[in-house]
């Protein structure tokens, strides 16, 4: 049986798509509205505002990745694995969502109120969910907060490279070779891993 989506899901679902071809700039709903075959008055009912349609945005995205990495660590035995997929996933995806990836987060950096969810999750949501991968591979609870910060600057500079160069198989030799030391304990940090 398929549920039916709903209006307001199917819009979030347009905008997403729209924000991530053009980014977000200073787009208003009205060119929004227009871009996506909709009413100014259609997206202000669903979404109240410009910023409660991008904290939308960010809520459906952050959303979608935080269920793909628990579905990955529920599916693998090996945390090291569900990481791996984790970062093909990201890195098929960096090309198309790079982009609005670091240009929300620049609004997260900068402190604008509709952001303020997505400043938490950069900041904490991440931290919480590779700590887990940690933990759940071996590590004791503080080392493995460690490492979770470390892997997710690798992440997203990583992330980075790869939306700016297209160099697929170096930022892939490079999360492999981070990973492979992580997962043998050796030194990265100055510290064991």
């Amino acid at each position: 049986m398929t549920t039916a989506v709903s209006a307001h899901d199917a819009l979030l679902a347009k905008a997403v798509a729209w924000f991530t071809e053009h980014g977000v700039g200073d787009t208003s709903l009205r060119t929004l509205a227009a871009e996506l075959g909709t009413s100014h008055r259609m997206l202000h009912y669903h979404f109240g505002s410009r910023d409660g349609l991008l904290v939308a945005v960010v809520e459906a995205v952050e959303r979608a990745e935080k269920e793909i990495l628990a579905r990955l660590l529920d599916e693998h035995d090996d945390p090291y694995s569900a990481g791996a997929t984790f970062w093909e996933h990201v890195a098929d995806s960096a090309q198309t969502f790079a982009p609005l990836y670091f240009e929300l987060a620049g609004h997260a950096m900068l402190g604008h109120a509709w952001a303020r969810s997505l400043r938490e999750w950069l900041t904490d949501g991440w931290v919480e969910a590779l700590t887990k991968l940690y933990v759940s591979a071996g590590h004791p609870p503080v080392r493995a907060a460690e490492l979770a910060r470390m892997s997710l600057a690798m992440a997203r500079g990583l992330t980075f490279e790869l939306a700016l160069t297209g160099d697929r198989a170096a930022v892939d030799a490079a999360m492999a070779a981070f990973t492979e030391s992580t997962r043998a304990g050796r030194e990265i940090g100055g510290r064991p891993a």
